[in-house]
């Protein structure tokens, strides 16, 4: 048994101090220390998406990443964009278009459909199946999660067009204070 090292992260918007295992991947520290479940091990390969988070604000495969190199990070698990309400309008458009059938691979899918996005960049059918191209779906065929996206960049960039704020539901009461 490996010495425990001290860790420090913030998840979901709260510091996290641990002491664990140097071999603990960021996927299991999140499922079994912090019982964040909805972040999900399939492969454990990198290649299927399910163990996506947002990692300082970028995508990355928890399975493939030591906790201990997270120290001093911040950390959104499918469970802090859905309670910050960041992806209300993703998971929306998913469920209307019936795009997360087993639900399996819908947490991986949705933090990839909101890196996405969040790019800024104008996104077509081709960007996003290419954004997509991480994530693997055995249900759905990706048809109707190509079409929930490109339905949110749409609706985002129509009510950005008629100046419809858009309120930034990812920052912190920290960051709020802040501005």
């Amino acid at each position: 048994m490996s010495e425990k090292i001290p860790v420090v992260v913030t998840v979901n918007g709260q510091t996290v101090s641990r002491f664990i295992e140097p071999r603990l991947t960021l996927a299991d520290f999140l499922r079994e220390e912090l019982e964040l479940t909805g972040t999900h091990l399939g492969c454990e390969m990198g290649a299927c998406g399910a163990c996506l988070v947002l990692l300082a604000g970028r995508a990355v495969h928890s399975c493939l990443m030591f906790a201990v190199q997270a120290d001093g990070e911040k950390i959104e698990t499918i469970e802090g964009l859905t309670e910050s309400k960041a992806i209300a309008d993703i998971q929306q458009a998913f469920h209307n278009s019936n795009a997360l059938q087993c639900g399996f691979c819908t947490a991986g899918m949705l933090v990839t459909a909101h890196e996405l996005l969040s790019s800024g960049v104008a996104l077509t059918r081709d960007s996003i199946r290419d954004g997509l191209s991480g994530n693997y779906c055995r249900c759905t065929g990706y048809e109707a999660i190509v079409k929930s996206i490109q339905g949110v960049a749409q609706s985002r960039a129509a009510r950005a067009e008629t100046g419809l704020q858009i309120v930034d539901t990812t920052a912190t009461p920290h960051d709020q204070a802040a501005s």
